[in-house]
């Protein structure tokens, strides 16, 4: 099947592509929904998908066959083959059963495919009233137009960290930001430079890996980071010290932009805000009983 480009277009109030995530507002979108049903089931990655660093296979796919495509709601769902699997049906539509409709159909292929959990994912624009977003993730644009301001503490790559400094131990106590997953890559020598602030010689907080990688239209973005500061040193302006290392290291590489997602109302995305970065609007999702 190929998709009719103005039947989503007119229903898709974030730059969103299944399997993908987040893409720049001005990327080629027909081409891009043609091509993650191109390489469905493949195991494959798209040249330009940010995951590939992480695997050496696609782990999430379209159920091109169970597409529902119309000129006033489009339902794509995915498999996620990751534990017992995960169906999740991106809904593209605004009439007012359009979830309950992502819902019964994810609860269908729940059962079709075997998995274990059925989930359905929509979107609101960034007009939408924030309260609507609450328990959801927003979507935020950083351009690169100008090198920005220096972090106010000293910031040092991982690799250039003294004996002892702990990363190991903030990794643990920050793995559910993912940063024990982080640290067995940077072991293995398989993520790009981690930045750092210290606290009387410790760790306190990490963003990373800093890594590039070329857009669908051969642009250099910046990839998304774990970032987080321990709960006892925060408020100390680490967290921005370490945004604004970041920000300045991509710069410095020639990215054009860098896209987020940042849970609504949490300290990333007050950052975010304060640092004047662009909301493309909102990511919902809830799981399906």
């Amino acid at each position: 099947m190929r998709f009719q480009w103005d039947w989503i277009e007119s229903v898709m109030p974030v730059p969103y592509v299944p399997t993908l995530g987040p893409v720049h507002p001005h990327s080629p979108f027909p081409a891009l929904f043609d091509a993650v049903l191109e390489a469905a089931g493949t195991g494959d990655f798209l040249p330009h998908d940010k995951d590939r660093r992480w695997s050496s296979r696609k782990q999430e796919h379209v159920l091109v066959d169970a597409v529902e495509h119309g000129p006033d709601q489009t339902l794509v769902p995915t498999l996620v083959e990751r534990g017992a699997g995960t169906v999740k049906v991106h809904v593209y539509g605004t009439a007012p059963d359009s979830l309950s409709t992502g819902a019964d159909l994810a609860r269908k292929l729940v059962v079709t495919h075997g998995a274990g959990k059925a989930r359905v994912v929509w979107f609101l624009g960034a007009d939408q009233p924030e309260a609507y977003a609450r328990g959801g993730t927003r979507v935020q644009l950083k351009e690169f137009t100008r090198p920005g301001a220096g972090p106010d503490v000293p910031v040092q790559e991982y690799a250039h960290l003294p004996e002892g400094a702990g990363f190991a131990a903030f990794a643990e106590e920050m793995a559910a930001d993912g940063f024990q997953f982080l640290y067995g890559h940077m072991q293995a020598g398989t993520a790009g430079p981690v930045l750092t602030v210290l606290h009387d010689g410790r760790v306190a907080g990490a963003i990373g890996p800093m890594e590039t990688m070329p857009d669908s239209d051969e642009r250099t973005r910046l990839l998304p980071q774990y970032f987080g500061v321990l709960p006892e040193h925060r408020g100390r302006g680490y967290g921005r010290a370490l945004w604004r290392a970041a920000m300045r290291w991509g710069h410095e590489r020639g990215a054009a932009y860098q896209l987020l997602q940042t849970e609504v109302g949490g300290a990333s995305d007050r950052l975010c805000g304060a640092e004047g970065l662009t909301s493309l609007g909102y990511v919902q999702q809830r799981d399906c009983a």
